[in-house]
């Protein structure tokens, strides 16, 4: 074949500049990664007109830290490589902010834009070239939307979920080709008889009225040359509720029939583009799906597939037209966050009863979805029963996760999949538009059936956040906690927090402020807590008033809320603003926190607050409402006030620093005892939360936290708190110099602790600390995970810097207690991995910080009796050192 001497030359050149840049990379002691875009990596479909860009600095030298930056936007990714930039070129910012917002040429829809960041270091030498990272733009505008809101001809009562196809046909060659997809309810999308991506429950629960989610898919290695078929199904999700339960989600002002808007849009080599648009010459039809609630379960009768159906030669003239109609709101945006996944699969373990019932065991509690393999007659009908306990005869046992539901029939039964076969050779079932909280499946059949333990497996389902924390200790106990922790937290993270996977399913508010700090040292969750911090501003009322859950139908207005529940408002912006440094999360929600703490203090004058559920489900002794609703009215105040003077507002900073000092002033006034240093009738919870929150004053401090050790080791080392004291319960111990009462009572075994339901075979967190309980007993609940959190703040002693937020400068003041022998703790921020790992060996302390680059870290050192510390041969005179980036050990002899 010949090449013209001039593409050879090109060829020639072009191959010379990659090999020159990739060994000028490789030579290179530092540079770039982890680019992301909105915190999320090479993103498709972002709206963001000014979209943020994020990046960490690798530099293996110590002390390294970045100087200044430099970021290059351009459409065309060689030119990005090379070092230009005509969309933006940020110069050279004299900074070692490792975000940065896109300053450039306006951005226009549909368009993939190209972007580096090259960075100098402490001695200013440069990068020369880095890693070109991307994203691409969406709809951008509402008018760009091309297809027309459709549905069925069905209403809100009828069950089957519908079937949509369209046929088109392509000849040109394809460049790209995506899909665009917003929906009123749930959708999967298959193109020429293939699902597309791997997304789960797509798009994620909003207040459909006021706000609807797309998302874009790649869709090009699909499109073929010739006839294609766009294929849609439809499910109800939180949009159509059907199930009927205590929150009265069925009687949801928005319900209607499921309905989606789509935009195929293809890029052809010529340069024009064509898009393919939902409109009423879309054909429908009914699924096997007969009946879907995301709340209870998915019916499926496999003798109703239609096989081919979104292929482009399927016959689909028994078909109708879809019917278009309005869009839900005026307000369809990109979905921005890690989706729902199929994270993990769980084989099982299976006892047979007889041949037509069996129970799998997947040995663990999660949220998500059984996938059954069955072969049966036709018409047979299988049952899966999806639970938490069994009962003492082996059979599965929902009694204390059914209580809210209160169904009209018994034709939903609740988290009973029902599958009725097709007779096929092998049939396979998984729910398409529904997911469960379970660790037993009991299936039974109206005939007999073969089923062996491969015959079900289990997919443990949430938002697939990336883990960015880790500890490991020499108690597999405490080990054991984290990862029950986590394992409720992921189970409760479904485009937002929920309380628990099985029984409810609701955005509660007080339970996601517990857990934001544990979430958040575990998992990169930014885009999940976004995305619901928008759900608050469309559900706050233009009193101030939230709902105690997010999204709601109109249920929690009325009961439920107030300070201790709904300062997520406040509480979730400030720690994001803590762990990544960035404080548009905050900025967004100014205005609404502003709204909220002038609501609580008009009808609050005293500046104390009775507003508020209180210390939920305790062991025994409730603290007054008023005294825990006020701390948090108080930490509302405190963190407004702050944003207030980071955000350039004088006199907002001043009027809420003086309201904070009010509720501090009237708090201690009527509840301090300020000569034996008690608050009200020293309680657990009543000492812990004003020291937790910041209430005590200064001088009377180490009194009520010696106050509060007197009364743990009065309860036995045993805590005696409810929801809200167990938030700050060992946060006040070890903050205070308590730490080994502190670990004492997290590595309990006996009732009441975390490590009690442990040693009774909890692989997630409870709801109760009474496992015996009547009430109140969902096997999966996040409400009391602080104690993730408290692992790696106390053994760890991680903590963010609110003056250098994003962990720019770390606090790291560890409690390393002599019960246990070793603690090695790391969380990847903003900056990179920061390492905490002490351990004892021959009775001496030594303890190993990794510090990353562009960071610094002061660090708190233990007090050891009868010891001095050592950093190398040098001893430490100081009770505080301040590092940079690098590894530090330090020894206590």
């Amino acid at each position: 074949m010949f090449i013209p001497v001039f593409s050879r030359r090109a060829i020639i050149g072009a191959c010379l500049l990659l090999t020159s840049l990739s060994s000028a990379w490789a030579q290179q002691a530092f540079y770039a990664t982890a680019l992301k875009t909105e915190h999320l990596q090479d993103p498709l479909g972002l709206d963001a007109a000014a979209p943020r860009f994020s990046w960490r600095m690798e530099d293996p030298q110590p002390e390294a830290r970045q100087t200044a930056y430099r970021i290059l936007v351009d459409t065309d990714s060689v030119a990005v490589a090379g070092g230009q930039g005509t969309i933006w070129n940020s110069d050279w910012v004299n900074s070692s902010e490792t975000l940065a917002t896109f300053g450039g040429a306006a951005l226009k829809p549909f368009t993939k834009y190209y972007w580096r960041v090259d960075l100098a270091d402490h001695r200013r030498k440069r990068t020369v070239t880095g890693s070109v990272a991307h994203f691409e733009t969406g709809m951008m505008q509402p008018q760009n939307w091309k297809g027309a809101w459709i549905t069925d001809n069905h209403n809100i009562d009828f069950k089957p979920a519908p079937y949509f196809r369209r046929v088109f046909r392509t000849s040109k060659k394809i460049v790209s080709a995506r899909a665009y997809v917003a929906a009123a309810g749930l959708f999967e999308l298959y193109v020429n008889g293939r699902k597309v991506g791997n997304h789960r429950l797509d798009p994620m629960y909003t207040r459909f009225d006021k706000r609807n989610l797309y998302v874009t898919h790649d869709v090009t290695a699909l499109i073929q040359s010739g006839g294609n078929a766009i294929g849609v199904l439809l499910g109800n999700g939180w949009y159509n509720h059907q199930s009927t339960a205590v929150w009265d989600f069925h009687k949801a002002h928005w319900r209607a029939r499921p309905a989606f808007c789509l935009d195929l849009r293809i890029t052809y080599a010529d340069g024009t583009t064509e898009v393919i648009g939902s409109g009423a010459d879309w054909k429908t039809s009914l699924s096997p799906v007969v009946f879907n609630s995301i709340y209870t379960a998915e019916h499926y009768d496999a003798r109703r597939e239609q096989p081919g159906w979104d292929t482009a030669g399927f016959d689909d003239t028994s078909w109708t037209n879809a019917r278009t109609r309005q869009a839900p709101s005026g307000n369809i945006v990109a979905q921005v966050l890690h989706p729902i996944r199929n994270v993990e699969e769980i084989t099982a373990s299976m006892r047979k009863f007889n041949d037509t019932t069996y129970v799998f065991d997947l040995g663990r509690n999660i949220a998500g979805v059984s996938k059954l393999t069955v072969t049966g007659a036709a018409g047979t009908v299988v049952r899966l029963k999806h639970g938490e306990r069994l009962y003492a005869n082996g059979h599965v046992d929902l009694s204390n996760i059914d209580v809210h539901y209160r169904p009209k029939d018994n034709t939903d039964p609740f988290q009973t999949d029902i599958v009725i076969l097709s007779g096929k050779p092998e049939e396979t079932f998984m729910p398409h538009f529904n997911y469960k909280g379970f660790q037993y499946v009991e299936v039974t059949s109206s005939a007999p059936v073969t089923l062996q333990a491969k015959s079900l497996v289990g997919y443990f389902m949430h938002s697939d956040v990336p883990t960015v924390g880790s500890l490991k200790t020499s108690e597999p106990l405490v080990n054991t906690i984290l990862q029950a922790t986590n394992n409720s937290y992921l189970s409760n993270l479904f485009g937002y927090p929920t309380d628990c996977p099985q029984r409810e399913k609701n955005g509660w508010t007080g339970d996601a402020a517990i857990a934001i700090e544990t979430g958040l040292y575990s998992f990169d969750g930014i885009t999940i807590y976004e995305k619901w911090l928008a759900d608050h501003r469309d559900e706050q009322r233009p009193n101030g008033v939230l709902p105690s859950i997010i999204p709601t139908d109109g249920w929690g207005y009325e009961w439920g809320n107030g300070p201790d529940w709904t300062s997520t408002i406040a509480i979730i912006p400030w720690n994001l603003y803590l762990f990544y440094g960035d404080s548009k999360p905050l900025a967004d929600c100014y205005a609404n926190i502003k709204r909220y703490v002038d609501h609580i203090d008009s009808i609050s004058p005293t500046g104390l607050t009775t507003w508020g559920l209180g210390d939920w489900v305790p062991v025994k002794s409730k603290s007054p409402v008023e005294l825990t609703s006020t701390c948090y009215y108080y930490a509302d105040a405190v963190i407004l006030a702050k944003a207030a003077r980071l955000f350039g507002h004088t006199a907002d900073h001043a009027k809420y620093t003086a309201l904070a000092e009010k509720i501090r002033t009237a708090f201690n006034t009527k509840y301090l005892n300020r000569q034996t240093g008690i608050y009200n009738t020293g309680l657990q919870t009543e000492l812990s939360a004003p020291l937790f929150w910041g209430l005590v004053p200064d001088d009377i401090k180490g009194r009520v936290a010696a106050n509060l050790a007197k009364r743990v080791a009065a309860d036995g080392f045993h805590l005696d708190v409810g929801l809200l004291g167990q938030k700050a319960i060992l946060n006040a111990l070890s903050e205070n110099g308590y730490a080994d009462i502190a670990y004492k009572v997290a590595a309990q075994r006996t009732y009441p602790s975390w490590g009690w339901w442990v040693v009774n075979g909890a692989t997630t967190l409870y709801e109760n600390w009474n496992i015996q309980a009547a009430n109140d007993i969902s096997l999966n609940h996040i409400m009391f995970g602080e104690i993730g959190a408290w692992l790696y703040k106390s053994l760890g002693g991680i903590k963010p810097d609110a003056t250098q937020p994003g962990f720019k400068h770390v606090l790291l003041q560890p409690h390393p207690v002599k019960e246990l022998g070793e603690a090695d703790v790391t969380h990847t921020g903003p900056q990179g991995t920061v390492r905490s790992h002490w351990w004892w060996e021959n009775g001496k302390l030594r303890y190993n910080v990794v510090v990353p680059a562009n960071a610094t870290a002061t660090i708190t050192l233990p007090i050891v009796a009868g010891t001095r510390v050592y950093r190398g041969a040098k001893p430490v005179t100081r009770p505080q050192v301040t590092v940079g980036a690098g590894e530090h050990t330090f020894i206590w002899k």
